[in-house]
């Protein structure tokens, strides 16, 4: 019998030890969160490459305005703290997060494997995929991105994007061009250099708005699903706990939809940037 009871006194300490040394860590853990840190700066540094309407722009008196940039406010403000804008060029934006540069990536970001192996994603905010602004000597000609694969076709995108990884995969045979900013490859096709530009579907309904009306044929059916989400450094429960908490919330307590309908459903923001 003391045998037996010298056993289970020893399994309950052995057990509360492993209770205890877990606990211990989990809070050590949370004290190195992002969002520690970000409380105990007043501050949280968002990362985001201007340029990609209606997402993140600079308006006429170069404030940073758009989609993202009202969500990142709002969540500054759920916060507590200062929002603050930090504009990174695309091709060093996910180094940039993880070597701290700032706080959080907010930028239209599609969540792909390939990404997911270098940081951590929030839930998606907003799905969106690939379309398609075609020239306007192929009306009726080209009814779809399989049209297009073809050497004697011109097609454009953004360099690094996953536009620019849906032509490489779902239309390979074509003559692919890449360009550094999204202005310059849809401009390709407008001016008749180029005969498709494949990109988001919201920045193609922008363009059409702008400039297209006429000129270039929009074949708005998406042929790629592409969940939007913003990104955080790996190891951080707890922010991204938070995180998806205040998505959940903004999603279900009207901000979403205001921000959605100035930003997505119309184009009146765009006199502000233009």
């Amino acid at each position: 019998m003391k045998k037996v009871m010298l056993l289970t006194v020893a399994a309950l300490v052995f057990a509360a030890f492993f209770v205890t040394t877990g606990f211990c860590a989990d809070i050590e853990l949370a004290k190195k969160s992002t969002l520690e840190q970000i409380l105990k700066s007043g501050e949280l540094r968002v990362g985001f490459e201007a340029g990609y309407m209606p997402f993140e722009m600079t308006d006429k008196k170069g404030r940073f305005v758009g989609f993202d940039i009202d969500m990142a406010k709002q969540m500054a403000k759920a916060m507590g703290v200062k929002f603050v804008p930090v504009n990174t060029a695309w091709d060093g934006i996910i180094p940039a997060l993880i070597t701290k540069k700032f706080d959080i990536l907010i930028s239209g970001m599609t969540i792909t494997q390939e990404r997911n192996l270098k940081v951590n994603f929030v839930d998606p905010y907003i799905i969106v995929g690939q379309t398609i602004l075609l020239n306007k000597k192929h009306e009726g000609k080209v009814k779809s991105y399989k049209d297009l694969n073809n050497a004697k076709y011109i097609v454009t995108s953004k360099l690094g994007t996953t536009g620019e990884q849906a032509v490489k995969r779902l239309i390979p045979k074509c003559n692919y061009k890449s360009f550094e900013t999204e202005t310059e490859a849809a401009m390709e096709v407008l001016t008749g250099k180029a005969d498709a530009y494949v990109y988001d579907q919201p920045s193609c309904v922008v363009f059409m708005a702008e400039q297209g009306a006429g000129k270039l044929v929009f074949l708005d059916k998406p042929f790629t699903y592409e969940p939007l989400a913003w990104a955080l450094r790996k190891g951080d429960p707890d922010f991204l706990n938070w995180l998806n908490n205040f998505l959940r919330q903004v999603k279900n307590d009207g901000r979403y939809d205001k921000m959605y309908d100035k930003w997505i459903k119309n184009v009146d923001w765009y006199k502000s940037v233009k």
